[in-house]
């Protein structure tokens, strides 16, 4: 057979290979329009004799198939079109595996959502062990369940435990881990995987595998006591874990425990119903917005039509924590070799022990070799001077937040590299223009923003200053996109864009604290809204000083509004910076036990405060939220951001914005513009002018217009 997707081979061994190449796409994905290409591809092999077996394979180099098209799913009105999509999966997932033949999966590259599905309706499979194969289940991360027979087939190969690991999580497993957890047969090297997956086929059907388990794994798994104690637990802990924000796994554990108590057709059942009603939450909208927003970002150079310049070598100013970082992803992640300045050798050492450390914990669990290690360690070099420099593409100051130190920068790479290379500056909210006023190329001035750590957080802030080229911004862009970083293009300005909506959010939430709500119900209220932590313990964690030195100059440049409450002189005059120097809101070291966080009660001493509960907890969420929100949508108003997408997509990698509210622009089209201006008065009349409205928000409430 001969079609636009799938190829049929059959070889002299009478082995048939199937091969699936999407046309028009870099990734094979599976879409509703195969269905009937297949159901043909299906009667052509039952009608052949001849073949003894089958092998599917990908028609593309890096690539086995990345999932589902998820926009066939934005075109569902009703959870019944999208359960019937759903359905559909399962029955063509369900004739492979009657298939009379041995069929076999041979994996290289992703395997992930329904690309797995299809791998674990196939009698065996084989993986390559390339660092580009990875198998998962990832359909959480978009507020759904695999929908083809996932939560069914995962847990029969590779227990329940190891299944709501991995389908609660998206977790994804190297080709060596999958292969110990029993999910596929074989790891080769990609050169023989076709050979490897034909002789699999050759040796016939497999008998009925049974998962290995500990003794404790029996009585938690083949018991009807064990699996009830199980199912319940994993419902508590995700609960604790989610505050009920996501439906998606609570449907994954009944979807798997349905098909564990009644069977696979009960389960296959239960999984669709699920699936189709999932499509339809706001939630899984608004999860897929980020995904096909980040999806569009990736085509986007940050400057129209405008190519980037090549980086083959970068440099790093200034050693330490957010230098060390940078150098890591540098080396590590886009493979770019670093030549890291700082003023000592010790600075040196910290920037490429903290890049060994990382790496020696791959090691440790087996992600790289022992070889991979070396030849990425191979790639940062250091230096006290500036040698080395001449040839550098790109170079990225991390030194403290100085204006005369960051352009004495500036006029050392001008003197030290060539008239091409560009200056990014990693400032957390100096504005770029004023760094590259003394500049003699200012064109080549960029604000390159990371967050910490480096190695963790996905955003980036690009920050163009009015001088800046269209070519140094494609440059920067390109080069963030290939340290496997999310960037965002933003106009220059004190604060940027994510510190700037940030810096309202803390300082609401000091206020709240300085009437005397206690520490932890503002935490408790903020992680319920669905933060990954509160603002007190954020505000721990990155440094009640950074906090302290960014406020000034956010309120310098912005207005009173920025002003942060008097009350943070106490602390730092206290010494309390967070948990650098083990003093801070909460108890550290020798003082904290273990177990759940502590609040330091000397803090309400030292503030002259006296705790007590006034405020509910959704009262405390919505104070603190509307002022990111109105911040956010005055940053759109100034062109700080270029579109509402992006303000979402820097919001939710950049501070953990809570994603099933899909960013502070959906958040604002799904409760009204004229609601949120409602809240804003009613805080400034109780509160201050801090909380009146923008221009721009009183106009969208006005009209009852969204953001998109």
């Amino acid at each position: 057979m001969t079609a636009s997707t799938f190829s049929l081979s059959v070889r002299p061994d009478g082995v048939g290979v199937i091969s699936m190449d999407v046309q028009g796409e870099s990734m094979n994905v599976l879409k509703a329009a195969f269905a009937d290409e297949i159901k043909e591809l299906l009667s052509e092999i039952k009608s052949n004799k001849d073949i003894k077996g089958l092998v599917i394979i990908s028609g593309k180099p890096d690539s086995f198939i990345a999932g589902a098209d998820i926009s066939m799913l934005d075109g569902c009105s009703t959870a019944q079109q999208a359960e019937d999509i759903g359905r559909m999966g399962q029955q063509v997932f369900n004739q492979l595996e009657a298939l009379p033949v041995p069929l076999v999966a041979a994996i290289h590259g992703p395997c992930l959502g329904g690309g797995l599905e299809l791998a674990m309706a196939c009698h065996k499979r084989v993986a390559t062990s390339d660092n580009k194969t990875v198998l998962g289940l990832p359909e959480v991360q978009l507020g759904l369940l695999p929908g083809s027979g996932g939560t069914q087939r995962l847990p029969r190969l590779v227990g329940i435990q190891k299944a709501l690991d991995m389908i609660l999580t998206g977790k994804q497993l190297r080709a060596a881990q999958a292969k110990k957890a029993g999910l596929v047969d074989a790891v080769v090297p990609k050169s023989i995987l076709l050979e490897a997956a034909v002789k699999l086929a050759l040796e016939g059907k497999p008998k009925a595998r049974q998962v290995k388990l500990n003794l404790v794994g029996k009585v938690l798994e083949k018991t009807p006591f064990g699996r009830s104690i199980l199912f319940s637990q994993a419902k508590k802990q995700t609960l604790a874990k989610t505050h009920g924000n996501y439906p998606a796994p609570l449907k994954i554990l009944e979807a798997i425990e349905a098909g564990i108590s009644g069977g696979i057709n009960k389960g296959l059942d239960v999984e669709a119903k699920a699936f189709g009603e999932l499509c339809m939450t706001a939630e899984s909208k608004a999860l897929r917005s980020i995904f096909f927003a980040t999806t569009a970002m990736k085509k986007e150079t940050g400057a129209g039509d405008v190519k980037p310049r090549k980086v083959q070598k970068a440099a790093i100013l200034g050693g330490g924590l957010m230098g060390g970082g940078i150098a890591n992803v540098t080396a590590t992640k886009a493979g770019i070799p670093v030549r890291i300045k700082d003023i000592n050798q010790t600075g040196i050492s910290n920037a490429l022990k903290y890049s060994y450390s990382l790496l020696e914990k791959k090691f440790r669990r087996r992600f790289i070799s022992k070889t991979e290690l070396q030849k990425q360690m191979s790639l940062l070099t250091g230096t006290t001077d500036y040698s080395g420099f001449h040839d550098v593409d790109l170079v990225v100051e991390a030194v403290f937040e100085d204006l005369n130190l960051k352009r004495q920068m500036v006029k050392d790479i001008e003197q030290h590299c060539s008239e091409h290379t560009v200056f990014a500056s990693n400032t957390s909210s100096l504005p770029i223009g004023q760094i590259a006023a003394e500049a003699a190329r200012p064109e080549n001035v960029i604000g390159l923003h990371y967050f910490s750590p480096v190695d963790k957080m996905p955003l980036v802030e690009v920050i163009a200053h009015d001088k800046t080229s269209p070519e140094t911004i494609a440059t920067t862009v390109a080069f963030a996109r290939k340290q496997g970083k999310t960037p965002i293009v933003v106009k220059d300005g004190a604060g940027f864009y994510v510190n700037r909506i940030l810096a309202l959010y803390m300082n609401e939430a000091a206020n709240i604290l300085l009437e005397g709500e206690p520490v932890e119900q503002l935490d408790k209220a903020l992680v319920k809204f669905g933060f990954p932590v509160g603002p007190i313990t954020l505000l721990d964690e990155v440094g009640i000083d950074v906090g302290a030195k960014i406020s000034p100059i956010l309120a310098k440049e912005l207005g009173e509004r920025f002003v942060a409450p008097a009350a943070f002189d106490k602390l730092m005059a206290d010494g309390r910076k967070g948990r650098k120097s083990e003093k801070g809101f909460y108890l550290y070291g020798a003082k904290a036990k273990k177990g759940k966080k502590q609040v330091d009660p000397s803090v309400y001493l030292l503030l002259g405060l006296n705790p007590q509960e006034r405020l509910s907890l959704d009262q405390i969420a919505l104070r603190c939220t509307v002022q990111m929100l109105n911040e956010a949508v005055r940053c759109l108003e100034e062109g700080i951001i270029s579109s509402a997408r992006d303000g979402d997509v820097g919001a939710i990698f950049g501070i953990g914005f809570p994603p099933f509210h899909g960013g502070p622009f959906r958040y604002i089209d799904q409760m009204g513009a004229a609601t949120l201006v409602a809240h804003l008065r009613s805080f400034e009349q109780q509160h201050g002018s801090r909380f009146a409205p923008c221009q721009l928000l009183l106009d969208k409430a006005e009209r009852a217009e969204t953001f998109y």
